[in-house]
């Protein structure tokens, strides 16, 4: 099958590549800068913005991932909207037959962030071309150069203790990249996911203080969480810039999302791509092992898997 992932570049994109090429399909990197590329696939020039170069990158296609956001803009609901409705209708021109986008959970009851909301503006406007749209929403994905596992882990080992606002208290259902990639691989060889929207989570709900703490022991630190109700998301966000890596924009736009609980209400995926997802701990080792490999220059070996 001939396949376009967008973002190959990116945190989940350079996962995929190889993955669906193991599973026997041609894969095409889209890339704005394809003289650069260095992953899985053939890279092919395109920019979400121009609908011209998605054009001839979905050419021929039978399949495309859609793997794109922009939270570090303060514009990003509307960046987000255009680039999905401009994928959604030349996908529909170039006659592809499904696009696969990896989405938010979030309770559609609940009173959604701006980057949650996005989320599912986004799954709706990819599909207003036409072409059936199979989503997995997802919250926290755990991996090396992951944004929201790098915040995770960066405040443990950056802070003695941590003076955190009430979303501290939410619940979340973590999981592993490489069962994010498991799933958007295996839906392709299954019929009954085209047109649908699945959660995807790994077997446990953790509240994020518990993920901050088992982080902490795991690296053999002891660091003490302490609420406190009065952190505004502003001033969380300008907090988060200071003790992590991560830009002001984009820490604002997760503190917000970080209010809502993101876990899993259909299991449904479970059944219709059946494995068994790592456990919190295991997901954490793999990742900070994938860094101290990229620190060495080499690549991390992968854990034994159940349920392959």
């Amino acid at each position: 099958m001939q396949v376009l992932v967008t973002g190959a570049s990116g945190f989940v994109g350079r996962r995929l590549g190889p993955e669906l090429e193991a599973a026997g399909h041609a894969v095409r990197a889209m890339t704005r800068h394809p003289e650069s590329y260095a992953g899985a696939g053939k890279a092919v020039h395109g920019d979400v913005a121009d609908a011209a170069s998605l054009a001839a990158a979905l050419a021929g296609c039978e399949v495309a991932y859609y793997l794109v956001h922009s939270l570090d803009a303060a514009d990003f609901e509307e960046r987000d909207a255009a680039a999905a409705r401009r994928f959604g209708r030349c996908a529909s021109e170039a006659g592809v037959q499904r696009i696969v986008y990896l989405g938010g959970l979030g309770d559609d009851a609940d009173e959604l962030s701006a980057h949650l909301r996005s989320r599912r503006e986004v799954e709706e406007l990819l599909g207003s071309g036409g072409v059936p749209v199979t989503t997995l929403r997802a919250g926290i994905i755990v991996g090396h150069g992951g944004t929201s596992w790098e915040l995770t882990r960066q405040l443990v080992e950056h802070l003695p203790a941590m003076i955190t606002p009430r979303w501290v208290r939410t619940r979340t259902q973590p999981i592993a990249v490489d069962d994010v990639v498991r799933y958007l691989v295996g839906v392709l060889d299954v019929e009954a996911t085209v047109g649908r929207h699945f959660d995807v989570g790994g077997p446990e709900v953790l509240a994020y203080a518990d993920m901050l703490r088992r982080v902490a022991v795991i690296e053999g630190r002891w660091m003490p969480v302490v609420p406190v109700p009065l952190l505004s998301p502003r001033l969380s966000s300008l907090w988060l810039s200071l003790v992590t890596d991560v830009d002001a924009q984009t820490g604002r736009s997760l503190v917000d999302s970080m209010s809502n609980e993101v876990v899993v209400r259909d299991d449904t995926i479970r059944r219709l791509v059946p494995f068994e997802p790592m456990d919190y701990d295991a997901a954490v080792l793999q990742a900070l092992g994938e860094r101290a490999a990229a620190a060495r220059g080499k690549s991390a070996p992968k854990p034994a898997r159940k349920g392959a």
